[in-house]
């Protein structure tokens, strides 16, 4: 009697386990199948992954970071800018610096280029040693027509390593190299 007891028991467990739904999927499993269509280009299937991430822990800041890429690449420049400014206000100064800076390149790409120009302040101010930010607050700066200090960030964006703002400078200012002694 004691075997057909456990035998019912585990019978009726294997049963429950068969109708029972699947544990639901974590926030880290559906952010890692969003990072996996995203690289295979499936931007759309990326984006609805990374919202249920987000949606299972609506402080998942490389979710909402990696959203925002999928927004910009699909053009979707408010949504984008949206999930930039959540990676602004839930992350710290490293991903501080990060989501102004991609805020700023958004917002260079919508030709909103007076508005890009405090979030490339604002990285830099976190991240000094952020080269390509002095370098897309100088577009920002010639296309909004402010070119104040334009100069300064293009010369500021090559000594830390930017490739596109050293040919700018060849090309427009030859004489901006420091001379060696």
């Amino acid at each position: 009697m004691k075997c057909l007891a456990i035998f019912f028991v585990l019978s009726i467990a294997g049963i429950t386990a068969l109708v029972q739904p699947c544990a639901a999927e974590s926030a880290n499993d559906y952010y890692d199948n969003a990072l996996s269509m995203h690289k295979a280009g499936d931007l759309k299937e990326a984006v609805r992954l990374y919202s249920k991430a987000i949606d299972s822990d609506n402080r998942f800041i490389l979710a909402y970071q990696m959203r925002g890429a999928a927004w910009q690449r699909l053009k979707q420049f408010q949504k984008a800018i949206a999930d930039y400014s959540m990676v602004i206000s839930l992350g710290e100064p490293a991903f501080q610096a990060v989501g102004y800076y991609n805020r700023g390149i958004v917002k260079n790409m919508s030709g909103q280029y007076g508005e890009a120009i405090p979030d490339f302040t604002y990285a830099i101010s976190i991240d000094k040693k952020m080269g390509s930010a002095y370098f897309h607050r100088a577009i920002a700066r010639i296309k909004s027509g402010d070119t104040t200090g334009t100069r300064d960030d293009f010369i500021q964006a090559a000594q830390l390593g930017d490739p596109d703002a050293e040919r700018w400078l060849d090309k427009t200012n030859p004489d901006w190299r420091p001379v060696k002694k």
